[in-house]
């Protein structure tokens, strides 16, 4: 018998990005439902998602969190597979997401993730971080892959990840996280024995732009979410390791593609080590200031 699969969309003033990351849905051989979740928008998003066919949600916006509204919407759909996707990541083509849950379709692995690549027109700091994270050679990984890939065992990205319904029903669905609810399900799955596909030819174009105060507040964010859980999220190589892997990357490709990128570079790997140092210092801070410093503004009303 054949999996139903389910697309969620988590959308807030998303109307710009509709007319790209819908059709490729909609038009996909396999034919999956596309649920449009929408935390009270005013720019016409769920009258636009509708008119393009795909079903819609409408939440208050007090009420979004990127745990609890993805969690209302897998159980909104009841279908075998659920894709987790953004409104600004835009499959290639009709096909990704046949490529995308394949894994899951042939019960390779209970989570799948898509190879982001940059948006056209990126520059190096939107860009590095894709290639950094997305390589172009697909694998498959389990918890026992820890002392390999360290950290990385648990990366995912719900910008477009597809999962079992099934499995996240084992572990209670996605919590409610200021950020990095996909990380923290993909742990439990792992731990529970689950495996997770990293779909390599299922491309998706996702980047972002962010300022060096904007970097500060997300790297603030996930140093506070990471730190409440540590015991989780351990592994032989922590954070600390994949961060430097990281800056060594970012200096090698700045110096022979960019070299009069560096310095900004430099303010740029300040800015996330900071903000990450203080969210981790920060999980018995006072609720003004985490709210004052976090990038989440909705998380903390």
């Amino acid at each position: 018998m054949a999996k139903s699969i389910g697309c969620v969309f988590i959308t807030h003033n998303a109307k710009k990005h509709l007319p790209h990351c819908l059709p490729p849905l909609l038009l996909s051989p396999l034919k999956p439902r596309v649920l449009v979740m929408n935390s009270s928008s005013g720019d016409g998003t769920v009258e636009l998602a509708e008119s393009l066919g795909a079903e819609t949600h409408v939440i208050p916006r007090v009420s979004f969190n990127h745990g609890t509204t993805r969690e209302l919407a897998r159980k909104l759909l009841k279908t075998d597979i659920v894709v987790m996707m953004t409104p600004d990541a835009y499959l290639v083509d009709e096909h990704a997401l046949e490529k995308l849950v394949r894994p899951l379709l042939d019960d390779k692995a209970a989570v799948s993730y898509a190879r982001q690549i940059p948006h056209h027109g990126a520059d190096f700091f939107e860009s590095f971080p894709r290639d950094f994270n997305y390589p172009a050679h697909a694998h498959i990984r389990g918890i026992d892959d820890l002392k390999k890939y360290g950290v990385y065992t648990y990366f995912c990205s719900n910008s477009c990840a597809a999962y079992s319904n099934e499995a996240l029903n084992e572990i209670g669905g996605f919590e409610r996280l200021l950020l990095g609810e996909d990380t923290v399900a993909v742990a439990k799955l792992l731990r529970t024995g689950h495996k997770i596909a990293y779909a390599a030819d299922a491309l998706v174009h996702h980047s972002h732009r962010y300022s060096l105060a904007e970097e500060f507040r997300r790297s603030f964010d996930t140093g506070l979410a990471r730190r409440g859980y540590a015991d989780l999220l351990r592994s032989p190589k922590g954070d600390q390791g994949r961060g430097l892997d990281y800056v060594r990357a970012m200096n090698k490709q700045l110096l022979f593609k960019a070299p009069q990128l560096i310095p900004y570079g430099f303010f740029h790997v300040v800015a996330k080590w900071i903000g990450y140092r203080i969210g981790t210092l920060s999980v018995h801070a006072p609720r003004w200031f985490k709210k004052a410093l976090s990038s989440q503004d909705f998380f903390w009303k």
